[in-house]
């Protein structure tokens, strides 16, 4: 299972020339790093990870589930415009297709959410569009099921986001309080 540490699909992000962008073997590379931040919270641990499906019925998931608390804002990962903000199943949906991704664009799903936008609003990266609803039955603790389309293709919404969002994050040096054989 691929923590939050890890890049797209649950590989460790790459950014070696050689080896080519971040990812793991096979990822969709048309798939922009637009990505400005998380869903939910500061790098959220993901429960489960992208896994393709063999056939366009088979089995597989869809999108990633990410842990966050219910009620928790969710947030628009990159601009956009709402293309569906309702209910489908008995569950709150919130779809943005992405600006600038190409034809047709990117749309990234969010689920289950409690919508506090509507459908043609445009978002800015890190717009709330609503709050993480309760009954997420498939995750073992509440969580954000969050998926990546073009037309009607299912691609890994992790490919998204830069590798710095994937990682830890840069080192940051920490004042020391006193040094030995400082006179201050």
């Amino acid at each position: 299972m691929p923590s939050a540490r890890t890049g797209p699909g649950g590989a460790e992000a790459s950014s070696s020339p050689e080896e080519g962008p971040a990812g793991p073997p096979g990822a969709d590379t048309s798939v922009p790093a637009v990505g400005r931040n998380w869903p939910v919270g500061q790098r959220p641990l993901v429960l489960r990870g992208w896994e393709p499906p063999a056939t366009a019925y088979g089995r597989g998931h869809r999108g990633v589930d990410l842990t966050a608390a219910t009620d928790a804002p969710v947030r628009a990962v990159a601009p956009g415009r709402v293309s569906f903000a309702g209910r489908v199943a008995g569950r709150g949906v919130v779809s943005v297709e992405l600006t600038g991704t190409g034809d047709p664009p990117l749309r990234t799903t969010y689920e289950p959410v409690r919508a506090s936008v509507k459908r043609g609003d445009e978002v800015a990266a890190g717009d709330v569009l609503g709050v993480l609803e309760p009954g997420a039955s498939h995750c073992p603790s509440s969580c954000l099921h969050w998926g990546l389309l073009r037309a009607d293709a299912y691609l890994d919404p992790l490919s998204l986001l830069p590798p710095w969002l994937l990682t830890r994050g840069p080192s940051r040096l920490l004042p020391v309080a006193r040094v030995p054989g400082d006179s201050g």
